[in-house]
């Protein structure tokens, strides 16, 4: 166990987890640039001019921001709508991450609460956990605000959901997360934050971006909260 990363554990009481990255990839099976030229399709029914870098998008959270963005409630509730049927069909198909499920059970047994805070729809997760038999390990599922993707991370409000409700301070807390978004909501929430770099390239880009600390595999994490049981 690394010395550090050891020192961080011991100094929080609870884990929140991102969800696509740390926990699985929920579009592994279904994938996300397709889910993104669906959500692209339902703005063509309704009418609604796409610019081409917005016709593009490969990231189907990044289509919902454009369009919240945009201002047009309608819109955004619809692309919410399709969001959510494609996140509760992907997550049939998503691919467990390699000791993501040791990570949850290893916290749960050193005693922490464990929550996820994601930008998924909170239906999805759920189901996922359930399916894997991870739902009583997990709570709470802390997802995104419907069609508000403003408030998606980096917005700190999630994760201060995450932390009332387990009862901790954000100080107390520390986030794993994959993406710069976790990062930077995990600064903004005043909580700890291990990045999860899942590509070589993320790990300078997590320690610039502030991470306490930079893990290349779960597994780092799962052995470090087993030495703590």
């Amino acid at each position: 166990m690394n010395a550090d990363l050891g020192r961080l554990l011991n100094e929080v009481g609870a884990v929140l987890l991102d969800f696509d990255g740390p926990v699985c990839s929920i579009f592994a099976g279904y994938p996300a640039p397709r889910v993104a030229a669906e959500l692209v399709e339902v703005l063509y029914r309704r009418g609604i001019e796409v610019p081409p870098d917005l016709a593009s998008e490969p990231d189907p959270l990044e289509v919902l921001r454009r369009i919240g963005a945009t201002g047009d409630q309608n819109a955004t509730r619809a692309v919410e709508d399709a969001l959510c049927a494609a996140e509760r069909q992907a997550v049939e198909t998503a691919e467990p991450t390699p000791y993501g499920r040791e990570v949850i059970v290893a916290a749960r047994q050193a005693g922490f609460p464990v929550a996820v805070v994601s930008n998924n729809s909170a239906g999805a997760v759920s189901a996922y956990l359930a399916a894997h038999r991870l739902a009583g390990h997990v709570s709470p599922v802390v997802g995104r605000a419907y069609a508000a993707p403003e408030r998606m991370k980096p917005n700190p409000e999630p994760i201060w959901q995450a932390t009332h409700a387990v009862g901790e301070p954000p100080a107390r807390c520390v986030l794993i997360g994959d993406s710069r978004t976790d990062i930077d909501g995990a600064r903004a929430a005043r909580v700890r934050v291990i990045g999860y770099a899942n590509r070589p390239t993320k790990v300078e880009k997590f320690q610039a971006a502030g991470a306490d600390w930079v893990v290349t595999t779960m597994r780092e994490i799962a052995d470090a909260l087993v030495k703590r049981h």
